[in-house]
């Protein structure tokens, strides 16, 4: 599908967050259920606990957005990195819980609700910077999602992009319509 030519910031705003979901989707599609769980060293984090941490991160911040600090008092950030949920029916179910407080939250605003005042940790951000925030945040673990998924399954990795030496083929079908990055 052709990438939807768009002015509206929040527009854009909430089709890049869906990209990014259907990467990290894909990546964990790929992965078996063991695999969601396996850490490539004692400091790092597995896509389980990825997954853990922004769903955590979303239900906090977009909960009540538009009038309630963006770090609730119920949140406890440091749990997110230990024990997530065992089993991908529950860890899914989490990813779709931060995913649906997300856009139940940005999708009902207007351009006109960019301007507003919210506070994240005491901090004020208008609507715009508090979104700009997490569209930076999201995809960095998104991004974490899919190199570990690669990384876990090597040669028998689907590229989510555009595959290797199939640039030419790819730049084709955006050119007809039938293909977009997003």
């Amino acid at each position: 599908m052709a990438l939807k030519f768009t002015t509206s910031y929040l527009e854009d705003s909430i089709g890049v967050f869906r990209h990014y979901k259907r990467l990290a989707e894909g990546a964990m599609a790929q992965v078996s259920d063991e695999e969601l769980y396996v850490a490539l060293d004692p400091e790092m984090n597995s896509i389980a606990v990825i997954v853990k941490h922004m769903a955590g991160n979303m239900c906090s911040r977009w909960t009540d957005f538009l009038t309630t600090d963006g770090e609730k008092p119920w949140r406890d950030r440091d749990c997110e990195f230990e024990l997530p949920p065992e089993g991908r029916e529950p860890l899914l179910e989490l990813w779709e819980r931060g995913w649906a407080s997300l856009f139940g939250a940005l999708e009902p605003l207007t351009e006109a609700d960019l301007g507003r005042t919210i506070t994240i940790r005491g901090e004020a951000h208008s609507v715009m910077q508090a979104i700009n925030r997490q569209l930076a945040h999201y995809p960095y673990h998104c991004g974490q999602i899919v190199f570990l998924a690669k990384h876990l399954k090597g040669e028998d990795w689907r590229s989510l992009s555009v595959p290797r030496k199939q640039s030419q083929e790819f730049n084709r079908r955006v050119a007809a319509g039938e293909a977009s990055q997003r």
